[in-house]
C-alpha cells in the first residue's frame, strides 16, 4: 500500500475528508480501483516519510517569449533593438529588470506579454499530464474539411470594429500557475495519465489497459422484425433485448450475467463506456461553491439569488464629482456650418488638395481638390432636388432621408455624396455595401432603412454594377430592405445648376441620421445628430487635437462612420486639411502603406486602429528608411479597449528608432450616441507619460477598482484615454438600474453632457429617453440637477488628474452569477493559450446566452484546416482551464467552426450577434464542440430528499391512508353472466369471419373453412409431432389466416400455441437469434410453419446465426393430410392454459404470460360488450398479430363475437401506404384498430396527399372509432395530427382514441361505443416529478397534456397504489396502476420457476385498505380523475390516465422523470432531429438523437439538446449521441426500446455520427 508508514493522526481534517469522499466514490462505482489508488497516493504523498517531493521550476516563459518568434508567426527583423517599452518599468517587470523585446516577434496586436506569460506559466505545469477529459467520438466521414490549398484562410486578424476584442493576451500567466497546481484543479486533470487518443478508431486506455479483453458476448438482437434495408424505420423494430433478459430470471443474473463487465461495471472492450467512466471520474463537484437555492413542491421553482459573499470587494470611496472638460473656445473665423466651410474653401482655396485616394497597390490614384469637391457637391445637390422627379412632384424634398452606399475604396464619391446631401438639406444615412442577399446584419439594416423612410440610395456606377442582381438584371431585393430606387452619382450623370439656383438656406436644427448602432442583441438603431451638434463636435475636435489649416492627415479608418467620418471627412474639411485615405483593401495588400504615406507626405496626424499598428509592425523590416518624426498626433481610435496598450507599446518599441515620439500616441474613446467622449492630447516633447493602472480582474468583475498587488496573473493593465472633450461634462453612473452616481473606486458607465452628441434614436422614443435623457441621482436618489446626460455604453472610471480610463463596453459585458466579465478579456486569455496552431487569432467570438436563469459564456473560433482533432480538443481543454483559473468563471460552450464560415462584418470582423443567432438556431455547423454544463451551471435546485407522506390541507384520513379528496380507484361496468359456449360460436358455417388484404390478393375464411383447416392441422400435429397434451408449439407464420387456423388447430389438439414473429429473410443475423431464444425459453416441442420459412430455418445463412441442428420438430402446414382427427380436445377446466403470449417490453424485458381459457373467454366478452360487436358488424384491423391485444383482436375476438374482421398486415402499408385508409372507405368500416407505427406512417407519408386521396374517393366519414392499441402513454400529439390531417377526408375529430394493456392484463382500457369521449387534462410537470398530480390550465408554463387511455373495460377494476409502501393513494397522487379482472394473465411462463416474482406481480395485496383482495401489478404509473362527463350508468365518469412505465422512469436528483417528456423536448430542439431517446447510465443522462439532415448539422444539436433539457427539465445532459435515422430500436407496437439502445451504445454498436461528452 502506498500509505504504509503514514501517521493518520497527523493528517489534517480536510485531507481526511478528501479520503472519505474517495472511499465513498469507490463504493458507489463512481471511480475505478486504479483511479482510486492513484488519487489516494497523490493525496498522501506529502505525508510519506520516504518520498521527498521535488518542486520543478517553472520554465522561463518570459525569456522564451523574447527570444524569437513563436507559433509559426512570420517574424519581422529583430535587429532594430529599441529602448524598453514604457510598460517595462511598471510593476510587471520587477523580476527581470528591463528587457528589450523584439518588436513583431509575435502577433502583438492581440497580446499583452504579461498576460501570455501568466497563461503559459500556468499551463506549463500541466504539460506532462495528459487530459483526463474524454474526447468526443466523431465518425470519420463527418466534416471532411477541404484541403488547405482549396481553402482561403480567413484574415489573420479581425478588422474594423471587432479587432479590438482580440488585442490582448498577456496579463495572466503566473496566475494560472498557482491555481492549476492544486490536484483538484478544474476537473481532476491528473486522475489518469491517459491520452485522449483520436476519436473513432482508438480506445481510450483510461488506466484499464491491463484488463484482459474477453470476447464480446453474443448479442441476440431483433426478435421479429421485418427489416428491409438499413436506415429505414422498420429496420429498428426490435422485440428482444440484446442480452435476453427474461421474466423469472433471478435478479442478480438478469442483465450483468449476460454481459461481461470489469470490476467497476464497465463492459469490456467498450470504448464508449470507458469514455463515460472517464467522464464520471472528471465530474467532481464544482470547485466553486454552488449557489444556495431551494425547490418548493407545488409552487414555482425558484433559483434563489445568491447571498452576498462577505469577502466580496465593495466600493469604499466617496461619491464621484462630475468632471468638466475645458471650455470650448470661440474662434471668430469658424464657419456657421460645414457646408459654409466647404463653400469658403471651394471659392478661396480651390486648388488646395482635400482628399488623396490610393489604388490597391498603395499608390496615389487621384487627388480631389476643394474646388472640385465644392462644384461636384453642388451639382449633386441640384440634381437631387431638381432632376429626379418633375417640377411639381420632386422625388426628394429637404429633410428626406437618403442611403449612401459606397465602398470603402471609393472615398471621393462618398465625400461628394455626403456634402451634396448637406447642401440639398437631405439627411444622409451612410451604410455598408450589401454583398449578397444574406449578408450578416442585412435584415437589421433593412429595418433601419424602412423605419427611417429611406426609399432612395445613392451609389457609384462601379458599385452598382457589383451589386447582386436578379436574372432579369434588376438589383436584387435584399432581405428585410424596403424597395429602393438607386441613383448613380458619377460626375457624368450630374447636372450643372442654373445660374439663378441657390441652395437652401442653412437650417442648423435639421437632424442628420448619419450613424447607426448595432446593439448587443443585433438590432440596429439610427442615431440622429443635429447639424449644430455636428458643427460643435468638429470645433471641439479641432480644439482638442489642435488642428491647423493646411495640415496633412492619414486616415486608415472607414470614412463612412465613427472616427473616420468625424476626423477624416468633417473636421478635416472644416480646417482645410489634406486627407490621405488608406482603404482596408490596400492595408491587406500592403500593411506598411499608411506608414509610407506618413513618411512621404510628412503627415502631421494619423488616424489608425490597433490592427493597423500591428500590421505595420509585422511588415516594418521591408522599410528601413521610414521616418515618422513628422507625426505630432497618432490617434488610436480603439484606444479605449483595455488591451490596446500592448499594441501601442509594441509599435512604439519598433518605430521609436524611426523618429516616432512616445508622447504623440493619443488613444481616444468614442460611442455612436455621444460621439467622441475623451481623447489624449498630444504631450510636449519630453513630458512625463501618463501612468498606467494595473487593476485586479477579480475586483473588476465585482465592479470595483482595486490595484493588483498580490496575484499578478489576474491583473489588467489599462491606459488612459486622456481628458474629457472641451465643453463637455462627464459623470460615472451605475450601468444597471437608476443612474446613480458611482463612488470614486467603482466601475460604472460613462455619461456625457455635451452639445456635440447625438440627440435621439430615430423612431424609438422609449429607448431614447433611457439613453439620451439621463439625469444622474445621488445615493439618496435626489437628481443632480436638470442637466440631461447621454449614456455612452462605455464602462470606466476617472483616475488621478481627471484622466478617463475605459475598461470595457456595455455590449461586450457578460454578467454571470452577478459578476461582470468583459468579452475582450476572455478573448485575450483564449489567445494567450499557446500554441495557437488550432485557430485563427482574429476570428474568435465571445457572447453569452441565457440558459436556466443565468448568462452562460460561449466562445466560437474558426479552426485552421490543418488542425488535427486531438490538437483542437487539447487547445479547447486548455482554454477552459485558463479562463476558469484567471477569470473564475466557467465556460458553457467552446465551439470551433471551419475556416471562413463565421458571418463577417463588411470590413472583415466577426458579426457577433449573427454568430450568436446561428448558435441558438442550430446554424453554426461547428466541426468541434465542448460543453461544460456540469462545471458552469451551479444554480440548479437542490436534489429532492424524499420525505414520508404527510397530511396536506386537502387530505382526509381513511384508516391508515393519507389520501387526497377521494380514493384513486375506478371500475368498468358489470360483465354479466358468461355464456357457456366454446370459442367457436354457433353461427352460419358460411359466414365470412376473416378477409385478409394481402397486397393485390384478397383471401377470405368462413367459419367452416377455418374449422376444417384447423382440424387438418390437428391431424398433422398428432401424426408427425408425437406431442403430449399441454406441450408448447411455436407458430411461425407471416400475418394471415394460416396463423389463425394453426392457433385453433393447436387448441383442438390440446397443445399450447406460442405465436412468434418469423425471422426476416434479408436480416437473419439480427432476427433469427430472437426466434431461437423464444423457442428455447418456451421449451417448444414442435414448430408449425410454412414451407418457405422451414427452408429458411434450415438454410446455410441461418446456420451462421444459430445451431440449426437442434431445432425441435418442424412441421410445415402447406401440405396437410385430408383426414380429420378422431376427436377434438376439450379442456377439463376453464382454468387450463390456452396459449402463451411472449412479448418484449420497452425496457428490453422478454416476458411470456400464461392465458387460460377462462381469461380468454372473459376478455373476448368484455371487448364484445365494450365495442358492441355482433355478427353483422365489420371491423378493420391493422396490427401485428403476435402478442397482446393485437393478437386477441386478430385471432380470438372474431371467432368469439362472430363479427367480420378485415385483416391488413402492417407490412403491406410499406408497399401501399393508402391501403388501410382506402379499405376503411371502401368497406365503410365503423370501427378500426391500429398501432402507433401505422398511424405515424400514414401521418408522415400521406399527410401531404389528402387532396389526391379525396380525388380517388377516399371518405372516412363512416369511421366511428379508430382505436390505437398500445402499452404506453397515449401519444396525444400524434393522434391530434392524424385527426387534423385527415379531417378533410371526413374523419371525425372524436373518432381517434387509445387502448391500454400490459403484460399482466392484456386489455385494461378500450374506448367503446357507449362511454363518453376520452378527456384531456393538463398537469403540472414539476408536480409530476414529485409523484403529485396538479391540474393546470391549458398553455400554463411547464404543463403537460395527457389524454385518457380509453374507457375501463367491463369487469375490470383499477386502483392507484404507492409502489413502495403498497398503500392506496388519493386522486392527487401519481402511483402504480393495479388491476383486478377475471381476464388477467395467470402468471409468467418461466424456465426458472421463480415464484416470488409471480406472487409479486399477479397475486399481490394492498398493505392496508382491502388486504384480502388479490391484485395484479401493471408496472405502469398513472392516476385517476373524476370528470364531469357521465358514464353509461349515469354516474360521473372516472378517467384513467397512464403516464409511463415504472421500470423506465429515470430517478435523477431525487425526482422521477419520464423519458418521453425529455424526448419530446429534445425533438423540438432542432428541425433536423427526427427521433430521440434517453436513458441513464451511472447517474448520467444520455440523449440519443437521430439526425434527419446532413452530417454537417450533427454538432449543432449538442448545445441545443443540452439547453432545452436544462431549461425545461432542470437536468444536465451527460452525453449527447447523434446517430443516423432508424437507429433507435422500435418494437412491433411502435414503442422505443431504450434499454436495447442503451446496451448497443455501451457495446459501441451504434456507429454514431458524433458522441459529445459534456463536462
Amino acid at each position: 500500500m502506498a500509505d504504509r508508514g503514514v501517521d493518520f493522526s497527523g493528517i489534517p481534517k480536510e485531507l481526511r475528508d478528501h479520503l472519505a469522499e474517495l472511499e465513498l466514490e469507490l463504493s458507489e462505482g463512481d471511480i475505478t480501483q486504479k483511479g482510486y489508488e492513484k488519487k489516494r497516493a497523490r493525496l498522501l504523498a506529502p505525508f510519506l516519510p520516504q518520498i521527498t517531493s521535488v518542486d520543478l521550476p517553472l520554465p522561463d516563459v518570459q525569456q522564451q517569449s523574447s527570444s524569437g518568434p513563436t507559433s509559426g508567426e512570420p517574424s519581422p527583423a529583430s535587429s532594430d533593438r529599441s529602448p524598453a517599452s514604457p510598460e517595462a518599468s511598471g510593476p510587471s517587470s520587477s523580476s527581470g529588470g528591463r528587457r528589450n523585446r523584439s518588436g513583431g516577434a509575435r502577433d502583438d496586436r492581440y497580446r499583452s506579454d504579461i498576460h501570455t506569460e501568466a497563461v503559459q506559466a500556468a499551463l506549463a505545469k500541466h504539460k506532462e499530464e495528459k487530459m483526463a477529459l474524454p474526447m468526443p467520438t466523431k465518425r470519420r466521414s463527418a466534416f471532411v474539411q477541404s484541403p488547405v490549398d482549396n481553402c482561403t484562410p480567413p484574415d489573420t486578424s479581425s478588422a474594423s470594429e471587432d479587432e479590438g476584442s482580440l488585442r490582448r493576451q498577456a496579463t495572466l500567466s503566473a496566475a494560472l500557475a498557482q491555481s492549476l497546481q492544486s490536484p483538484d484543479y478544474w476537473i481532476n486533470r491528473s486522475v489518469q495519465s491517459s491520452s485522449t487518443s483520436s476519436s473513432a478508431s482508438s480506445t481510450l486506455s483510461h488506466g484499464e489497459n491491463k484488463t484482459q479483453t474477453q470476447p464480446q458476448p453474443h448479442v441476440p438482437p431483433d426478435v421479429t422484425s421485418y427489416t428491409p434495408e438499413r436506415g429505414s424505420r422498420v429496420d429498428s423494430r426490435v422485440d428482444l433485448p440484446p442480452n435476453a433478459m427474461t421474466r423469472g430470471m433471478p435478479r442478480g443474473q438478469s442483465r450483468t450475467s449476460m454481459l461481461d463487465t470489469t470490476a467497476d461495471g464497465v463492459p469490456v472492450n467498450s470504448r464508449v463506456s470507458t469514455k463515460i467512466q472517464q467522464l464520471l471520474n472528471t465530474l467532481k463537484r464544482p470547485k466553486r461553491q454552488a449557489l444556495s437555492e431551494f425547490f418548493l413542491d407545488d409552487s414555482e421553482e425558484i433559483v434563489e439569488v445568491p447571498q452576498p459573499d462577505p469577502n466580496t470587494p465593495r466600493p469604499e470611496g466617496r461619491q464621484i464629482i462630475p468632471v468638466k472638460g475645458e471650455p470650448l473656445g470661440v474662434v471668430s473665423n469658424w464657419p456657421p456650418a460645414l457646408q459654409a466651410a466647404l463653400a469658403r474653401w471651394g471659392a478661396t482655396q480651390a486648388k488646395s488638395p482635400a482628399l488623396t485616394a490610393l489604388d490597391v497597390t498603395g499608390k496615389p490614384l487621384y487627388t480631389l481638390t476643394y474646388g472640385k469637391l465644392w462644384s461636384r457637391s453642388l451639382k449633386l445637390a441640384y440634381t437631387l432636388l431638381n432632376k429626379l422627379g418633375t417640377k411639381n412632384e420632386p422625388v426628394l424634398r429637404p429633410g428626406d432621408r437618403v442611403a449612401l452606399v459606397y465602398p470603402n475604396s471609393d472615398p471621393a464619391m462618398f465625400w461628394v455624396a455626403f456634402y451634396g446631401c448637406l447642401l440639398a438639406e437631405v439627411i444622409p444615412v451612410p451604410i455598408e455595401v450589401p454583398l449578397s442577399r444574406q449578408d450578416a446584419g442585412s435584415l437589421q439594416i433593412g429595418f433601419l432603412l424602412g423605419s427611417c423612410g429611406v426609399g432612395l440610395a445613392l451609389t457609384s456606377e462601379i458599385c452598382l454594377k457589383g451589386l447582386p442582381k436578379t436574372p432579369q438584371g434588376e438589383i436584387m431585393q435584399f432581405k428585410g430592405w424596403p424597395r429602393m430606387k438607386w441613383v448613380v452619382t458619377d460626375t457624368k450623370y450630374l447636372t450643372k445648376p442654373s445660374k439663378d439656383w441657390q441652395f437652401e438656406k442653412i437650417n442648423t436644427k435639421i437632424r442628420i441620421i448619419m450613424l447607426y448602432k448595432a446593439s448587443k442583441e443585433g438590432t440596429v438603431m439610427g442615431v440622429a445628430v443635429s447639424k449644430i451638434a455636428l458643427l460643435t463636435h468638429c470645433q471641439a475636435l479641432t480644439q482638442a487635437c489642435n488642428y491647423c489649416e493646411g495640415e496633412t492627415l492619414v486616415n486608415v479608418l472607414d470614412c463612412k462612420k465613427d472616427m473616420g467620418l468625424w476626423h477624416g471627412v468633417l473636421t478635416s474639411v472644416m480646417n482645410r486639411i489634406h486627407t490621405i485615405t488608406v482603404p482596408y483593401a490596400v492595408m491587406k495588400a500592403c500593411p506598411m502603406s499608411w506608414v509610407q504615406r506618413v513618411h512621404i507626405h510628412k503627415a502631421r496626424v494619423a488616424l489608425v486602429k490597433c490592427r493597423d499598428l500591428h500590421w505595420a509592425m509585422m511588415a516594418h523590416r521591408d522599410q528601413r528608411d521610414t521616418n515618422l518624426s513628422s507625426i505630432r498626433m497618432l490617434i488610436v481610435a480603439d484606444g479605449a479597449n483595455p488591451w490596446s496598450v500592448s499594441s501601442c507599446d509594441a509599435f512604439l518599441n519598433v518605430f521609436q528608432s524611426h523618429g516616432l515620439k512616445p508622447e504623440v500616441i493619443c488613444p481616444c474613446a468614442s460611442s455612436p450616441e455621444a460621439l467622441t467622449v475623451a481623447i489624449r492630447r498630444p504631450g510636449a516633447r519630453g513630458a512625463a507619460l501618463p501612468a498606467r493602472a494595473i487593476l485586479s480582474m477579480g475586483g473588476l468583475s465585482h465592479g470595483v477598482i482595486r490595484v493588483n498587488t498580490e496575484d499578478k496573473n489576474s491583473a489588467l493593465t489599462v491606459q488612459d484615454v486622456g481628458h474629457v472633450m472641451p465643453g463637455a461634462l462627464m459623470c460615472i453612473v451605475k450601468p444597471d438600474g437608476p443612474p446613480q452616481l458611482c463612488k470614486t473606486d467603482e466601475i460604472g458607465e460613462i455619461v456625457l453632457n455635451s452639445r456635440a452628441g447625438g440627440t435621439m434614436y430615430y423612431g424609438l422614443p422609449g429607448v431614447t429617453k433611457n439613453t439620451f435623457e439621463v439625469i444622474p441621482v445621488n445615493q439618496a436618489g435626489a437628481p443632480l440637477g436638470e442637466i440631461l446626460f447621454t449614456r455612452t455604453g462605455l464602462l470606466g472610471f476617472v483616475g488621478p488628474g481627471s484622466l478617463v480610463f475605459v475598461v470595457g463596453k456595455n455590449e461586450g459585458l457578460l454578467t454571470v452569477s452577478g459578476r461582470r466579465h468583459n468579452a475582450d478579456d476572455l478573448v485575450a486569455t483564449a489567445l494567450a493559450v499557446e500554441p495557437v496552431k488550432t485557430v485563427y487569432r482574429g476570428r474568435i467570438a465571445v457572447f453569452s446566452v441565457t440558459v436556466f436563469y443565468d448568462e452562460r459564456i460561449v466562445i466560437v473560433a474558426e479552426q485552421r484546416p490543418d488542425a488535427s482533432e486531438e490538437d483542437s480538443f487539447q487547445w479547447m481543454s486548455r482554454v477552459l482551464q485558463a479562463i476558469d483559473s484567471i477569470h473564475q468563471v466557467g465556460l458553457y460552450c467552446l465551439a470551433l467552426v471551419p475556416a471562413n464560415t463565421l458571418p463577417k462584418t463588411p470590413l472583415g470582423g466577426i458579426h457577433i450577434s449573427e454568430t450568436k443567432q446561428n448558435f441558438l438556431e442550430g446554424n453554426l455547423h461547428p466541426c468541434n464542440i465542448l460543453l461544460c454544463p456540469h462545471t458552469c451551471v451551479t444554480n440548479l435546485p437542490k436534489p429532492r430528499q424524499k420525505q414520508p407522506v404527510g397530511v396536506g390541507p386537502a387530505s382526509i384520513m381513511v384508516g391508515n391512508l393519507v389520501a387526497g379528496k377521494r380514493m384513486a380507484q375506478a371500475a368498468g361496468r358489470e360483465l354479466g353472466v358468461l355464456e357457456e359456449e366454446g370459442l367457436v360460436r354457433k353461427t352460419d358455417p358460411d359466414h365470412v369471419l376473416y378477409v385478409l388484404l394481402n397486397g393485390v390478393a384478397v383471401c377470405t375464411a368462413t367459419c367452416s373453412q377455418l374449422h376444417k383447416r384447423a382440424e387438418k392441422i390437428t391431424s398433422a400435429l398428432m401424426e408427425r409431432g408425437g406431442l403430449n397434451t399441454g406441450d408448447n408449439v411455436v407458430l411461425l407464420y407471416p400475418p394471415g389466416i394460416d396463423l389463425i387456423a394453426a392457433f385453433y388447430g393447436c387448441l383442438y389438439a390440446g397443445v399450447i400455441p406460442v405465436t412468434v414473429r418469423p425471422p426476416h429473410p434479408q436480416n437473419l443475423a439480427a432476427t433469427l437469434p430472437t426466434v431461437r431464444m423464444i423457442i428455447d425459453v418456451s421449451k417448444a416441442a414442435c414448430i408449425l410453419t410454412t414451407q418457405p420459412l422451414m427452408r429458411i430455418l434450415r438454410s446455410r445463412e441461418a446456420a451462421a446465426s444459430v445451431n440449426v441442428k437442434t431445432w425441435p420438430t418442424i412441421i410445415d402446414t402447406d401440405d396437410l393430410p385430408r383426414r380429420r382427427p378422431p376427436q377434438l380436445y376439450k379442456p377439463p377446466t376453464a382454468e387450463m392454459l390456452a396459449y402463451l403470449d411472449f412479448s418484449v417490453s420497452t425496457t428490453g424485458m422478454l416476458t411470456g404470460v400464461k392465458m387460460s381459457h377462462s381469461a380468454v373467454s372473459t376478455l373476448c366478452r368484455s371487448i364484445k360488450l365494450q365495442c358492441e360487436l355482433y355478427s353483422s358488424r365489420q371491423i378493420a384491423i391493422c396490427l401485428d398479430p403476435y402478442c397482446g391485444l393485437g393478437f386477441v383482436q386478430w385471432c380470438l375476438s372474431s371467432v368469439y363475437s362472430g363479427h367480420q374482421s378485415i385483416l391488413i398486415p402492417p407490412m403491406e402499408l410499406e408497399l401501399s401506404l393508402p391501403l388501410w385508409l382506402s379499405t376503411l372507405s371502401q368497406y365503410k368500416i365503423r370501427d378500426t384498430f391500429c398501432s402507433y407505427s401505422v398511424m405515424e406512417l400514414c401521418t408522415k407519408g400521406l399527410g401531404t396527399q389528402t387532396d389526391a386521396l379525396k380525388a380517388r374517393g377516399v371518405n372516412l366519414s363512416c369511421v366511428r372509432s379508430c382505436v390505437v392499441i398500445a402499452e404506453e402513454r397515449p401519444r396525444l400529439a400524434l393522434t391530434q395530427s392524424f385527426s387534423k390531417l385527415f379531417k378533410d377526408l371526413g374523419l371525425s375529430p372524436r373518432a381517434v382514441s387509445t387502448a391500454f394493456g400490459s403484460r399482466v392484463n392484456l386489455a385494461i382500457c378500450l374506448q367503446g361505443t357507449a362511454g363518453p369521449d376520452p378527456s384531456t387534462v393538463y398537469v403540472d410537470m414539476k408536480s409530476l416529478r414529485h409523484d403529485r398530480v396538479r391540474l393546470v390550465e391549458r398553455g400554463a408554463p411547464q404543463s403537460l397534456s395527457l389524454m385518457e387511455s380509453g374507457t375501463i373495460l367491463p369487469g375490470v377494476r383499477v386502483i392507484i397504489v404507492n409502489p413502495e409502501t403498497r398503500g392506496p393513494l388519493g386522486d392527487s397522487h401519481l402511483g402504480e396502476i393495479w388491476v383486478q379482472s377475471p381476464h388477467s394473465s395467470s402468471g409468467y411462463y418461466t424456465i426458472y420457476g421463480e415464484e416470488s416474482l409471480q406472487a409479486d406481480h399477479f397475486n399481490t395485496r394492498l398493505s392496508f385498505g382491502e388486504p384480502h383482495t388479490l391484485w395484479a401489478r401493471t408496472g405502469y404509473l398513472g392516476f385517476v380523475k373524476r370528470t364531469e362527463l357521465l358514464g353509461s350508468t349515469g354516474d360521473r365518469h372516472d378517467a384513467l390516465f397512464v403516464v409511463g412505465q415504472l421500470d423506465e422512469t429515470l430517478e435523477l436528483r431525487g425526482l422521477r422523470y419520464h423519458p418521453i417528456d425529455i424526448e419530446t423536448s429534445v425533438s423540438r430542439a432542432h428541425r433536423s432531429i427526427a427521433e430521440s431517446a434517453v436513458f441513464t447510465w451511472t447517474n448520467l443522462l444520455v440523449v440519443v438523437a437521430e439526425l434527419a439532415g446532413s452530417e454537417q448539422e450533427a454538432l449543432d444539436l449538442v448545445p441545443l439538446v443540452t439547453n432545452v433539457v436544462l431549461e425545461e427539465h432542470h437536468l444536465i445532459v451527460g452525453v449527447v449521441v447523434v446517430v443516423d435515422p432508424g437507429v433507435i430500436p422500435i418494437n412491433s407496437r411502435g414503442e422505443k426500446q431504450r434499454m436495447h439502445l442503451r446496451d448497443s451504445f455501451l457495446a459501441d454498436q451504434l456507429d454514431p455520427i458524433y458522441v459529445a461528452y459534456n463536462m
